[in-house]
């Protein structure tokens, strides 16, 4: 009967334990979902975007979203540097992309068309990341190149995206 009371004990501690800790369910060990949107900022304007880590996640983009609110997009993330193209297969909204070098500094802005199969490639082979957003939001928020992203929280998210 003691062993008992001492084992209910026990596993009612463990299990408090567990939860201050954090170590039960919630323990930080699974990545956030890909649809997940993240608090960026770019230059002075705040904005939240979704985090492409995956190859599969960056070759799906903002295929047949038939719409964007108006302060949302879309982060590219590349292992290493290197020279980018996309193309707007599947994408029936018009939009802008930044692409920006490792130590967030946006390099250029171009428009890519709805639907369009034509390739748009970065200029420079040292990009990082890739920012799409609606078609205008860059001029919209005066946001010109060699404005700066956030990296800090950048990284907060690709790591919450990755769980490292």
């Amino acid at each position: 009967m003691i062993f008992i009371k001492r084992l209910a004990s026990f596993i009612e501690i463990s299990a408090a334990v567990a939860v201050l800790c954090g170590c039960a369910e919630q323990s930080g060990h699974t990545a956030a979902d890909f649809d997940t949107l993240f608090p960026m900022r770019l230059a002075n304007k705040e904005f939240r975007a979704q985090i492409a880590v995956e190859n599969s996640e960056k070759a799906r983009g903002l295929m047949f979203r038939k719409d964007l609110p108006e302060n949302d997009g879309m982060l590219f993330v590349y292992d290493s540097p290197q020279k980018v193209s996309f193309w707007m297969m599947n994408t029936p909204i018009n939009l802008d992309i930044g692409f920006f070098t490792q130590d967030g500094t946006l390099t250029q802005i171009k428009r890519m068309y709805a639907n369009n199969l034509d390739s748009v490639p970065s200029s420079r082979n040292d990009i990082a990341y890739c920012l799409e957003m609606n078609a205008g939001w860059f001029e919209r928020n005066a946001i010109l190149p060699p404005a700066k992203l956030d990296t800090a929280l950048l990284q907060k998210a690709i790591n919450a995206r990755k769980k490292k």
